[in-house]
């Protein structure tokens, strides 16, 4: 009985490795959506507290600026080069789809996180 405790608190489990490189892609892909969010929402208050000491329309100008930082906000949350097109264009091209396809859809999340970004701006300024 004491052997069959132990076997099961192995490190040595079938499917652990797949498990943690599952953790690590979705951790990865979790940070890339709040920091494309966190750049856009903290990009349009920023351009709202500007605006405000220009004294211009802070509404119009946080609703710009979220529109327009958008891509902005996808670049930085996955890398903020051109290095994640090249994996996948090397990747596909080699034939190895795997990478590819993660960063794939590491950019599909950094989109998501922006996007939720921008209409949280939309749905503050009372456009949403």
């Amino acid at each position: 009985m004491k052997k069959e405790h132990k076997d099961r608190l192995s490190p040595k489990r079938p499917g652990s490795e797949r498990s943690l490189v599952m953790n690590v892609f979705l951790s990865k892909a979790v940070l890339d959506f709040f920091i494309a969010c966190g750049i856009v929402l903290g990009g349009a208050m920023l351009g709202g507290i500007g605006a405000v000491v220009s004294l211009q329309p802070p509404t119009q100008t946080m609703l710009d600026v979220a529109d327009r930082i958008k891509i902005w906000a996808l670049a930085a949350a996955v890398g903020g080069t051109i290095d994640p097109m090249r994996v996948i264009e090397s990747n596909m091209l080699g034939g190895n789809l795997s990478p590819a396809i993660k960063q794939i859809l590491y950019l599909v999340f950094a989109f998501l996180g922006a996007h939720m970004g921008s209409e949280l701006v939309k749905w503050v300024c009372g456009k949403g």
